[in-house]
């Protein structure tokens, strides 16, 4: 990784670090619309096992949780693992979910072929590079076991903050302290070879609102 990218990552590390801080559950208790359909598609596949990827401080993995799943959540901010390991117990959940310290450029630490299904809501659109995202894919590739599926949403170039604020190139622009990386379709459409592409969903959340796609794909079996 340059110094540049290296920078940029450990800047975002701590920005989340200390927005998780400040604002505890700053997303809610109820869980995002994608991880609602989320759970719909991997029940339907036979999923138990479930990996979310940048899960925060956790309100869809508690919710997957809730409906069944054992879960495997990550994320790269101690605080926000804290937070959702707190609400899991209060939940009467926590023997449902482990969480991991993980920053999403590094190996995942789990064998091949070892989890059901992947979640991550906007996780690959944060401050990556283009090969980081490909590398990333790959790792969440390595351990799906066959016929295992993958749900993401990311923020496209279709998006109102695409090309605004502090440009890092790579279509990566920072806005209001939060770097984010605009997806054009190409890179989805890459990103699935080797899978089936099952849905692009187009959608919007929140206030801007924030043009996001959701990526439904599976591997063979």
């Amino acid at each position: 990784m340059a110094n540049t990218e290296k920078d940029l990552a450990g800047a975002q590390r701590e920005h989340w670090q200390g927005t998780y801080a400040a604002h505890p559950s700053m997303y809610g208790e109820q869980p995002s619309a994608p991880a609602v359909h989320a759970a719909e598609v991997f029940r339907a596949a036979g999923a138990r096992e479930v990996l979310e990827l940048g899960a925060g401080h956790g309100r869809d993995a508690l919710y997957f949780a809730r409906e069944g799943f054992t879960v495997q959540a990550t994320d790269f901010s101690p605080v926000g693992l804290e937070q959702l390991r707190e609400a899991a117990r209060s939940q009467s959940v926590a023997e449902q979910v482990t969480t991991a310290v993980h920053d999403v450029r590094e190996a995942l630490p789990l064998p091949d072929d070892s989890v059901d299904a992947v979640f991550a809501h906007m996780l690959l659109c944060m401050a990556l590079s283009t090969d980081d995202i490909h590398a990333a894919v790959g790792e969440i590739r390595r351990v799906l076991r066959p016929g295992g599926v993958l749900v993401y949403t990311v923020r496209h170039t279709g998006d109102a903050h695409y090309g605004a604020g502090t440009a890092h190139g790579d279509d990566i622009y920072e806005h209001g302290g939060f770097a984010v990386h605009f997806f054009d379709r190409a890179l989805v459409d890459t990103l699935s070879d080797g899978w089936t592409l099952n849905e692009v969903h187009a959608f919007e959340e929140g206030d801007l609102p924030r043009r996001l796609w959701r990526v439904t794909q599976a591997l063979p079996r």
